[in-house]
C-alpha cells in the first residue's frame, strides 16, 4: 500500500504540476500578458510547484527531513544524474549565453542556503531571505532581457527568447487549452490535485522509511527526491536522443536555484524546517560539490563528455550508498 501512495503521488503531481501550468499560461495569454512576463511568472514558480507542495506539506506534518530532503536530494539528482545520463547518450555542450552567469547564481545561492542551514533550523527570517534573492534574480533576468531586446532594436524577440532559453515558454502546439471552460478545469486540478499528490508521497515515503529502518530524510533525498527529477530527466534523455542536449544544462541550473530559493524559501516561510545534523555534515556538501561539478565546463563553454557522464552517475550511485549506509549506521546507533 506504500509504494501505491507513492507511486500514485507522483503520477497526480506531476500530472497536475503540468496542467496547472498550461492551464495558467493560457489564461495569462488570453488576459494579454507579454510572453516574457508570463516566463519569469507562471512558468519560473509553476514548474516548481511539484517540489513546493511535497517540501510544505512535509514540513506541516512535522516531516523535516523530506522537506529539506526532497530539495536537496533533487539539487544532487538534477547534476549528476539529469546532466550525467544525456551525456551517455550525446554529449552535452555548455556554451549558451547565461549558463556562465546562472552556474555562479547557483553555487551563491547554495552556499547562501548551506550558511543559512548551519543554524539548525530554517524559519521565517531565512525564508524570507531566499525568497526575496529569487525575486532578485528574476528581476535581474527581465532587466537583463529588456536592455538586451531595446538594444537589439526594441522589438521585444530578443528580450522573450532570453527568458525562453531560461525557462522554456509551452507554444501553442504543446496542448494549451483555449477554451476558457478547459483553462479554468486545468488551473482547478493542478490547484485541487498537487496537495492531493503531496499527500500521497509524504505519508508513502514515511511509511517506507518506517518500514526500512531508514530516515525519512533518506527517503527525501533518494526516493521522494528523484520521482520529483524525473520531468527534467525525461526532457533531457528525450532531447540527447535528438542530439538537443544542449537544453539539459539551463533547465538544472534553473531547477536548482528555484529549488533552493524559491521552494525552501516559500516553505520555511510556512513552516520552521529542522535541519538534521546529517544534512550539515554529509548530503549539503554533496550538493555544493555538485554544484560546483558543472562549475569548470560553464567558464570554459566546454562539453560534458561520455566520459565525464559517466563519473557523474558513478558519483550518484555511490552518494546514494553512503547515504543508506550511513543512515542504516546512525538509525542502529540511535537505537
Amino acid at each position: 500500500m506504500m509504494y501505491l501512495s507513492l507511486i500514485s503521488g507522483f503520477v497526480i503531481l506531476l500530472f497536475c504540476g503540468d496542467l496547472l501550468v498550461r492551464g495558467a499560461v493560457s489564461l495569462a495569454l488570453k488576459l494579454g500578458i507579454p510572453s516574457m512576463l508570463i516566463g519569469l511568472t507562471v512558468v519560473a514558480f509553476g514548474t516548481s510547484a511539484p517540489e513546493l507542495v511535497v517540501s510544505i506539506r512535509a514540513a506541516l506534518t512535522g516531516v523535516s527531513g523530506i522537506a529539506i530532503g526532497n530539495v536537496v536530494g533533487s539539487n544532487i539528482a538534477n547534476v549528476l544524474l539529469v546532466l550525467g545520463i544525456p551525456a551517455l547518450i550525446y554529449p552535452t555542450l555548455c556554451d549558451q549565453v547565461s549558463v556562465r552567469r546562472n552556474t555562479l547564481f547557483m553555487v551563491s545561492a547554495t552556499l547562501i542556503f548551506i550558511f543559512l542551514c548551519l543554524f539548525g533550523q530554517l524559519v521565517f527570517w531565512q525564508g524570507l531571505i531566499l525568497f526575496t534573492l529569487v525575486l532578485l534574480f528574476l528581476g535581474y533576468v527581465a532587466t537583463h532581457a529588456v536592455s538586451t531586446s531595446n538594444g537589439s532594436g526594441g522589438s521585444g524577440g530578443s528580450g522573450v527568447s532570453i527568458v525562453e532559453e531560461e525557462f522554456e515558454l509551452p507554444d501553442e502546439s504543446s496542448g494549451l487549452p483555449k477554451n476558457p471552460i478547459m483553462i479554468a478545469l486545468f488551473l482547478a486540478a493542478g490547484v485541487l490535485g498537487l496537495p492531493l499528490g503531496a499527500h500521497f508521497i509524504v505519508d508513502g515515503g514515511t511509511e517506507i522509511a518506517r518500514a526500512f529502518g531508514v530516515s525519512d530524510s533518506a527517503i527525501g533525498l533518494s526516493l521522494i527526491a528523484f520521482g520529483t527529477s524525473l520531468p527534467e530527466l525525461a526532457t533531457t534523455v528525450i532531447a540527447a536522443l535528438r542530439r538537443q542536449a544542449d537544453i539539459a544544462v539551463g533547465n538544472v541550473l534553473g531547477s536548482n536555484l528555484f529549488n533552493i530559493l524559491g521552494v525552501m524559501g516559500i516553505t520555511a516561510m510556512v513552516a520552521p524546517i529542522d535541519v538534521p545534523p546529517a544534512f550539515i555534515w554529509f548530503d549539503l556538501w554533496v550538493m555544493l560539490i555538485a554544484a560546483l561539478l558543472v562549475v569548470p565546463f560553464a567558464m570554459s563553454k566546454g562539453t560534458i563528455t561520455r566520459s565525464a557522464g559517466a563519473f557523474f552517475l558513478i558519483g550518484y550511485v555511490a552518494y546514494l550508498y553512503f547515504l543508506f549506509v550511513a543512515d542504516r549506521a546512525a538509525t542502529m546507533h540511535g537505537a
